[in-house]
Formats: C-alpha cells, sequence, structure tokens
C-alpha cells in the first residue's frame, strides 16, 4: 500500500494538469484567426481584427491586450481576430497593410480602421460606446470585397509564389542569382507575349477589320449601257471638228478671195500707170 499511497499525489497532480490544459487553450481561442479562405465571415457581424506579423516588436507587445480583450467579446457581441500577414499575403493586399500592427473595425460589411489607444479599456469603450460611428468607413471602391482590392490580392500572392519559386531555384536547385533572374525575365517575356497574341485574337473576334473586297468587272450586259454616253461624246466631238473644219475652210476660201480681188486691182493698176508715164 505504501508504493500506491506515494504514486497517487504524482498522479493526481498530473490529471489536474490535463484537465486544465484544454481550458487554457480554449481560453486563447477567443481570437479567432482569419485566413484568404474565411475572410468573408467578417462581412456579417461585428468584428475587429488585428494585422500583425509574429517578428513585429508593437504586435508582441499588442498581444496580452488583445487577448484581454478578447476575453469580453462575447459580453461585447463583437468578434475578436487576428491576421498573420506572414502568412496570409492575400489579405494584406487586399486590406492595403502598410503599417503594424493594424486594427480595423467591421460591422455589417463596412471596415473603418481604428487609430485610437490600444489598451484593453480603450477597445472595450469604442466597442460599447459606438465610437466607430464617428469614423468614416472605407469607400466601397477600395473595400476588401470590391475588384480592385481583389486583384491587389492576387498581386500580392503572386508575389509570394515568386518568391517562394525564387528560393527554390537558388536554395533547392543551386541556381546562381543571375540564373534565377535570367528564368524570371524569359518567363516575363514568353508571358508577354502569349497576353499580346490573346489580345491580339480577342480584339479581332469582337472588331474585325473592314477589308477591301476588289471591284468586278462589269458584265457584258452592262456594256451597251455605258458605251451609249460615250458614243454620244464622240459624236459630238467629231461634229465639232466637222464644224471647226468647216470654219477653216470657209476662212481660206475668204483669204483666197480676197487675195485674188488684190492681184485683180493691181494688175488694173498697172497699166493705168505706164499710160501716164507716156
Amino acid at each position: 500500500m505504501a508504493p500506491f499511497g506515494r504514486l497517487v499525489i504524482p498522479l493526481t497532480v498530473l490529471v489536474l494538469l490535463l484537465w486544465g490544459l484544454p481550458w487554457i487553450h480554449g481560453r486563447r481561442s477567443d481570437v479567432r484567426v482569419i485566413t484568404d479562405e474565411n475572410w468573408r465571415e467578417l462581412l456579417e457581424g461585428e468584428w475587429m481584427i488585428e494585422f500583425y506579423a509574429p517578428w513585429c516588436p508593437a504586435c508582441q507587445n499588442l498581444q496580452p491586450e488583445w487577448e484581454s480583450f478578447a476575453e469580453w467579446g462575447e459580453d461585447l457581441e463583437v468578434n475578436v481576430a487576428k491576421v498573420d500577414v506572414t502568412e496570409q499575403t492575400g489579405l494584406s493586399g487586399r486590406f492595403i497593410i502598410t503599417a503594424l500592427p493594424t486594427i480595423y473595425h467591421c460591422k455589417d460589411g463596412e471596415f473603418r480602421r481604428y487609430q485610437g489607444p490600444r489598451t484593453k479599456k480603450d477597445f472595450i469603450n469604442f466597442i460599447s460606446e459606438k465610437e466607430w460611428k464617428n469614423i468614416e468607413p472605407v469607400s466601397s471602391w477600395f473595400g476588401p470585397g470590391s475588384v480592385l482590392m481583389s486583384s491587389m490580392s492576387a498581386l500580392f500572392r503572386l508575389s509570394m509564389y515568386i518568391r517562394t519559386c525564387h528560393n527554390y531555384f537558388i536554395e533547392d536547385l543551386g541556381l546562381p542569382v543571375w540564373g534565377s533572374y535570367t528564368l524570371f525575365a524569359l518567363a516575363t517575356l514568353l508571358s508577354g507575349l502569349l497576353l499580346g497574341l490573346c489580345m491580339i485574337f480577342v480584339a479581332d473576334c469582337l472588331c474585325p477589320s473592314k477589308r477591301h473586297k476588289p471591284q468586278p468587272y462589269p458584265l457584258k450586259k452592262s456594256l451597251p449601257e455605258f458605251s451609249q454616253p460615250l458614243k454620244k461624246v464622240e459624236e459630238e466631238q467629231e461634229a465639232d471638228e466637222e464644224d471647226v473644219s468647216e470654219e477653216e475652210a470657209e476662212s481660206k476660201e475668204g483669204t483666197n478671195k480676197d487675195f485674188s480681188q488684190n492681184a485683180i486691182r493691181q494688175r488694173s493698176v498697172g497699166p493705168s500707170l505706164s499710160t501716164d508715164k507716156s
């Protein structure tokens, strides 16, 4: 019995520790984790979201206050969440996170940026007294659900994918840095060429160019229709030429008559002059 009695106390302590670990873990789960897959849950209800990075000293100092504030979430009817921007790069682009930590308030899809003091008491007063009504919401153009912010999210995820590929080329494949840059340059050129060809194909399908068709030769049946005006023109030209030739002939005849008359006058005048001289 003595050996068994000595084991009772350690076993009891172990059971208490095992029973207390889930409870401690449950308290930490008051802060919900938001990812690229479940971020649309923010569009319903009231939320307070913190964007942080594990390496950020200011974020580390804020964590105890944020955890304490999350314990009041059920009483205040607000969901407290956090986003790790090092893992969720798409959300950092969707919300344009330029400083850490960044806190947003969301109420039924309207997002407002919190810029007040960062203590548990201030967070509670911000929700209970509805101080968020004094802050202008983010424009719908720059909201996380807009087309513009969705494209920004895609660009951020693409940059993270390129960085991962770059590290893979250098560390795993052993390529030099310039070799990795060369591969990315070639990939950029090829993708640009393919994109340009696709755009030209789509533009040609949507707005086809007007091609000039060659004019067909006139048929033989239509020749008389066009030849009649030509014949008329030719006849008029021939008539004009005949008129001109007649006029020229008349003018020539007139000149000949004048010349003959002058010759006769000179002949008649000649004998008279000779008689006078004699």
